[in-house]
């Protein structure tokens, strides 16, 4: 596992709310609210470079939206959604339901 993955409660709402705050890193926690993890480069859009995507996934795993595993050169992302949940009831599932 990458380190910086804070347990679970140490993840704090303003750390999370920044986080998702940004449109991009939000559309990212959208596609994986289904429960699936995919790849950095699955996520990644295409006209944004792979350096600007370190630094989201940086910001996403270190407020504790996202777990990052290693799979062969790949980093594999998926929601904490359960730890969210957890933390901070039905938080998610407004930010999910929200109007971009």
């Amino acid at each position: 596992m990458i380190q910086n993955h804070p347990e679970t409660e140490q993840i704090l709402l303003e750390n999370v709310l920044f986080a998702l705050g940004n449109p991009l890193r939000l559309s990212i926690i959208r596609r994986l609210a289904d429960g699936s993890e995919l790849s950095c480069n699955a996520l990644r859009p295409e006209d944004v470079v792979k350096s600007t995507m370190t630094h989201h996934w940086r910001v996403l795993r270190d407020s504790g939206v996202i777990w990052q595993r290693p799979q062969g050169r790949e980093n594999m992302i998926s929601l904490r959604r359960e730890e969210l949940d957890a933390r901070f009831p039905g938080l998610m599932e407004i930010l999910l339901r929200a109007k971009s």
